[in-house]
């Protein structure tokens, strides 16, 4: 029996000796020109994806995160989408989660070709909505690709990784303002925004970041077993429109007919669409 270890020592990370370990029963690697993939199948867990050194998903509670990234701007929204961007999310699970809102076209843009072409071979049941005659896949720079685009999408969702190497750009602020540019004026930008408990200051980064192109700004939290502190972040970025300013009783009207189309969700409702949005006190607490 093996045991694998993700040590939360990576840049930006606020914890220097700790780690999550995890029983696997196998492992398959392979190294691809951007980061090394591994593919461990976990006795907790099921299949796991690792990209050098980092979780990213799981089979057990990939749910969370790819609901929470996606339904919060989507029913904020508040009516059909017709173009969606999704800046990262190579596993697809983000993409299968928009596909339930029955959205004209989703543009996956993912830099390296062969995470997606491992996620459809390995883990299907993410990856599933890859294959839809909506989604596009383009294998780009995501922050290139979006440049001088202007009024196109009606949300942008960037999952994307910790901000080293290629992912770097993806938190600064001249991509925020890109993305403005790109939206339609009701359009809503996300992305994840790392552990407020393990990554604070990167976290906060985010947000003041995006806090100077964004009109609206809310930070909203989830709890993922296999993420650094199990406390992730999500932060929307909107022209317009507050998801707490969502009327109650057409969100959960709108949920449920998601749900008798799509299929239940198993995280996301419409009292975790408010509540989610409850800061605790420490997060912005001066240094």
């Amino acid at each position: 029996m093996l045991w694998f270890t993700e040590y939360y020592s990576g840049e930006g990370m606020d914890l220097k000796g700790t780690g999550l370990t995890i029983k696997v029963k196998n492992a398959l690697t392979t190294k691809t020109p951007f980061q090394e993939i591994l593919l461990l199948d976990t006795e907790d867990f099921g299949k796991m994806l690792v990209l050098d050194g980092a979780i990213q998903t799981t089979e057990k509670d990939e749910f969370i995160y790819h609901e929470m990234i996606v339904h919060p701007a989507l029913f904020t929204l508040g009516r059909k989408p017709e173009r969606v961007l999704v800046i990262g999310g190579g596993d697809g699970g983000t993409v299968r989660e928009v596909i339930k809102h029955n959205p004209e076209k989703v543009e996956l843009v993912e830099i390296d070709r062969e995470v997606v072409e491992f996620a459809k071979r390995e883990l299907p049941s993410i990856s599933c909505a890859l294959d839809d005659e909506r989604v596009e896949l383009i294998f780009d720079d995501g922050r290139e690709y979006i440049k001088g685009k202007e009024n196109l999408y009606d949300i942008i969702i960037v999952d994307c990784s910790d901000p080293i190497g290629p992912s770097r750009v993806l938190y600064e602020e001249e991509f925020y303002k890109d993305a403005f540019k790109a939206l339609k004026d009701d359009g809503i930008f996300v992305t994840q925004s790392e552990s407020p408990f393990a990554q604070n200051r990167v976290h906060k980064k985010v947000v003041k970041e995006l806090q100077k192109v964004f009109s609206i700004v809310r930070p909203y939290f989830a709890f993922i077993p296999t993420y650094p502190s199990g406390m992730w972040s999500f932060t929307i970025g909107s022209k317009i429109l507050d998801p707490l300013t969502v009327n109650p009783e057409k969100l959960l009207g709108k949920v449920s007919n998601l749900e008798k189309s799509a299929g239940k969700l198993k995280y996301y409702n419409s009292q975790i669409h408010y509540g989610a949005f409850a800061v605790p006190n420490f997060i912005y607490e001066e240094e």
